[in-house]
């Protein structure tokens, strides 16, 4: 089972400003980035194209301590905050790594539900998760969170 999952990327020049510093939009995308190789580890993908489950983003939030600037490498880590029937909550930690000691530079949360969606209407009703992947997910304990500081 997992708990947790770590992705580095590396800040391209087109996720900056004009002062190289990535724009903090960004660090969304990679908390998705970051979502999905998790998924694709766990044998699963978050879309698949006939399907009729999504998974919709209905919390977001980030603490932003230091800036990333232009070729920065840095490691997201996700860990898993909490599992409910229907829905998951990560806790992301970023840390820049081309600095020694690699210190976190920002801190964030996704809640994600998990629904399924009408395929005439489009519209979405929360389901529980899937047992042949909430068996593959735990929470990740407490003192992961703390480690990371």
């Amino acid at each position: 089972m997992a708990c947790e999952f770590k992705l580095t990327r590396q800040v391209e020049f087109s996720e900056t400003d004009a002062a190289g510093i990535m724009h903090f939009s960004n660090i969304f995308r990679y908390m998705e980035a970051a979502e999905h190789a998790f998924f694709r580890s766990l044998g699963t993908s978050i879309h698949v194209a006939e399907g009729d489950l999504g998974w919709p983003r209905v919390h977001v939030d980030c603490d932003f301590k230091h800036p990333l600037r232009f070729e920065d490498l840095v490691e997201i880590r996700l860990l898993v905050r909490e599992k409910r029937e229907k829905s998951i909550v990560y806790t992301f930690i970023f840390r820049k790594l081309n600095e020694q000691p690699a210190r976190e530079v920002a801190r964030g949360t996704l809640a994600v539900a998990c629904v399924k969606r009408d395929k005439d209407g489009g519209k979405m009703k929360a389901i529980p998760i899937p047992a042949a992947l909430a068996s593959k997910i735990e929470v990740a304990p407490g003192e992961l969170f703390d480690s990371c500081v």
